[in-house]
């Protein structure tokens, strides 16, 4: 059903991270693989799967999410249909719609992200947290549209490149931030899209407190990893956190 590839970023990192990708409904494993994949998922993801109308888009959704049990399963010792997933608080609101987790004490050192787009999936897993963000390459009026809901030097990036470089310079600067959002929980908000510059250029703006990484993807494509970074320890007080910040210009330093 699936083939999970294992990637490397194009900076440093410290997630573990495979692309997955499902094979057409006509393929000759399609089948057997589906069915091995859809037998380790729960109930919740058994009903996500089934409301999806288009067979490539369940086929993708069950591959990656099988893929996501599997990798789990492995670092946990458990089988993939034992690993108990749960959503940890919203920073906002307290609310629990935060970020996914494994459940119980094994999460505060398992960690784990999953995207999954037209046709392909990125998946991490990491010992502190992270999120990861996939996005085919918009075309140019979308990205325009896009472009509106970015932070005011993200902006003044992408109008200074030629019409045809802007969709992927886009891309790249919206799974940094997805990515960023996911790995703290925050949630995809006009505001958190506009009060965090990553910037669009080959290189992602710094970011306190947390790794940002482009990662290598087939063309059409573009991917981003986030991971706190380990905390530092500052005078007699130890380990001490950083908070990300807005960035004020193009080149400023800061967002799931």
């Amino acid at each position: 059903m699936s083939t999970a590839t294992a990637v490397r970023t194009a900076g440093r990192r410290g997630a573990s991270l495979w692309v997955v990708r499902a094979p057409a409904p006509d393929a000759p494993s399609h089948a057997s693989l589906y069915a091995s994949l859809y037998a380790v998922l729960d109930a919740a993801e058994r009903r996500r799967a089934a409301a999806l109308r288009r067979p490539a888009e369940r086929a993708l959704y069950v591959a990656a999410h099988g893929a996501l049990r599997r990798l789990l399963g492995e670092r946990l010792g458990l089988p993939p249909a034992g690993v108990a997933l749960t959503r940890l608080p919203c920073p906002g609101c307290g609310g629990p719609h935060g970020r996914p987790a494994v459940a119980g004490p094994a999460g505060d050192a398992l960690h784990f992200s999953l995207s999954h787009t037209a046709g392909l999936a990125l998946l991490a897993v990491a010992a502190r947290p992270v999120g990861v963000d996939v996005e085919r390459v918009p075309e140019p009026r979308l990205a325009e549209d896009a472009a509106r809901s970015l932070h005011r030097a993200e902006r003044a990036e992408l109008a200074r490149l030629s019409a045809g470089a802007r969709p992927g310079a886009l891309a790249r600067c919206w799974t940094r931030k997805e990515a960023y959002l996911k790995a703290t929980g925050e949630g995809l908000s006009g505001d958190a899209l506009r009060g965090r510059c990553l910037g669009s250029g080959p290189r992602p703006a710094g970011l306190p407190g947390w790794s940002v990484t482009d990662v290598d993807v087939p063309a059409g494509w573009a991917a981003a990893c986030v991971v706190r970074e380990p905390a530092r320890v500052s005078g007699p007080g130890g380990p001490r956190g950083r908070r990300p910040v807005p960035c004020a210009s193009t080149g400023s330093r800061d967002r799931r």
